[in-house]
């Protein structure tokens, strides 16, 4: 069985050093990364098929928006955070509401978000 204070973390940014800097800062959270992803399919592959705990997704992933990525991690109910050196306004109305790291970022930072995104209740729907 998973221990939950080990999450799994996807790690979807296409900035070599920016992934790198993302998969220390979960590994000294005490994590374990999933990935990383650079390319869009490879990150849509995971989001699809792989087992984690949360993502950390750059909106922008080399010229393509990861709103598609999002959607499917929605629909998993897998929590997601976005990452970008663009403000909020980036962001579509349905993920107004969504964590959002504007990059650099701290340590710090990074862990509230990461806690807050893991302990923070999946949106559900209930069938009618």
């Amino acid at each position: 069985m998973h221990d939950p204070r080990q999450p799994r973390v996807l790690v979807v940014e296409d900035e070599t050093m920016v992934s790198m800097l993302l998969e220390d800062m979960v590994c000294d959270l005490g994590g374990h990364v999933v990935g990383p992803a650079a390319k869009f399919e490879q990150a849509m592959m995971l989001a699809l098929k792989a087992e984690f705990d949360l993502a950390v997704l750059d909106v922008n992933l080399d010229g393509l928006a990861v709103y598609p990525i999002a959607d499917v991690l929605r629909h998993r109910g897998i929590p997601f955070i976005f990452t970008t050196g663009y403000d909020s306004s980036v962001l579509p109305q349905r993920y107004q509401h969504n964590y959002l790291l504007s990059k650099p970022f701290s340590q710090q930072t990074f862990s509230d978000v990461l806690r807050g995104a893991l302990t923070e209740a999946p949106v559900t729907t209930a069938a009618c």
